[in-house]
């Protein structure tokens, strides 16, 4: 009789035990698959939604500076040698190394005019990059889709008397009010936006920029690289990182990794415990027939690899059984832990690799000391029990 079928005749003859060990096996790995794909899912989900608070990478004019103190006393201070951006040098930022990385670009033109009686701050944007950038904005009308709309913050709309769909003039040019901004508690809620090609007319700006945000996170992605990538494609401009929020960002996403992955290790601490009991009880079970094997020539090889053999098959089922449950638990998890409807569910082969070789893995090292305590197992004293 060959050792393979020893083994799946014992597995036969054990089946409620072997059945109990299965079902624990496949908890654990059910469990680490549904934290691991959660984990991935959610990270991707919370990479999204970080985009929504907008840039991490600012780019202003380089000017030189000098600040001016007499006698203790500050007097403000002095810009000079302030160069300009072109709007075409924006294009050499999809050229770095990590465009990939890079979610949005907002160029903007800033500039004072006089809108009746009020000196009111025009800031001309792309709407589709800002909105895509600033998608906490709530809009009280529609977004600006023509050169002749515009988007009032909810100050500037107070101190000019003016409401959707109501005109004003800008320069001797008449332009029609699309929407107000909602109260945003920033900057944003005393500025008039326009279209950036006509507030660059506007203004006599036409193909400069004041400032450009850059929206790029992802996880991991190394924005201090990205800051000195795109500096040297625009040499004429300074480029800095917001990094108190690159930095929380990442951390939250770090503790959340680090909460799953601690998880995990909980999991296969017990279903090692599982598996090493289960084993050991089998062991004992079935010291009369080790010894009867022992006694008609089998060598303790043979009787390590009939024990490992048994665990390598049950692990092996319990990996496939727990890489299915783990991705249903996941899919049936994910809307809950998701907040946004358009979460997707993160399929992964190599999640399923895993665990069917985790599973095998954790089988077999678990039982090790059990298979090595029936091979010493004394023949004589075995068959005592007879």
């Amino acid at each position: 009789m060959k050792l393979h079928t020893i083994a799946i005749n014992n597995l036969k003859r054990r089946k409620a035990k072997m059945a109990f060990l299965t079902i624990g096996l496949s908890v654990g790995i059910a469990t680490i698959v549904t934290l691991v794909t959660l984990t991935r899912s959610m990270s991707g989900d919370i990479e999204r939604k970080m985009d929504e608070f907008g840039a991490n990478i600012l780019i202003t004019p380089l000017s030189n500076g000098l600040a001016m103190n007499y006698g203790g006393i500050s007097l403000g201070g002095v810009t000079f040698d302030q160069r300009e951006i072109r709007e075409s040098d924006l294009a050499r930022i999809k050229t770095i190394a990590n465009h990939k990385n890079i979610s949005a670009i907002s160029p903007k033109v800033l500039g004072g005019v006089k809108v009746g009686s009020h000196d009111v701050l025009l800031v001309g944007v792309d709407f589709a990059s800002e909105l895509k950038m600033k998608q906490w904005w709530q809009i009280f009308g529609a977004a600006p889709k023509a050169d002749n709309e515009l988007l009032l913050g909810s100050d500037s709309a107070k101190v000019l008397n003016v409401g959707t769909g109501d005109r004003i003039r800008i320069k001797g040019e008449e332009f029609r009010v699309a929407g107000i901004l909602g109260q945003t508690g920033s900057q944003d809620d005393a500025l008039v936006f326009a279209a950036l090609p006509k507030a660059q007319k506007l203004l006599g700006k036409e193909g400069k920029i004041t400032l450009a945000e850059v929206a790029a996170l992802c996880s991991g992605c190394p924005i201090g690289d990205m800051v000195t990538q795109i500096a040297e494609k625009i040499p004429d401009a300074k480029v800095s990182a917001i990094q108190q929020v690159v930095e929380g960002r990442l951390k939250a996403l770090d503790q959340f990794k680090r909460f799953s992955y601690a998880m995990a290790a909980v999991v296969v601490f017990i279903g090692s415990l599982i598996v090493f009991v289960t084993m050991m009880g089998s062991v004992n079970e079935r010291t009369t027939e080790i010894g009867v094997f022992r006694a008609i020539g089998f060598r303790k090889s043979h009787i390590m690899r009939i024990i490992l053999f048994e665990a390598a098959l049950v692990s092996l089922l319990a990996g496939f059984l727990g890489y299915g449950a783990g991705m249903g638990g996941a899919k049936l998890a994910l809307p809950f832990m998701a907040e946004g409807k358009n979460t997707l569910l993160a399929w992964d082969g190599s999640v399923a690799i895993g665990a069917v070789v985790l599973a095998v893995a954790l089988g077999l090292v678990a039982s090790l000391y059990p298979a090595l305590h029936a091979a010493k197992m004394d023949p004589t004293e075995a068959l005592r029990a007879l």
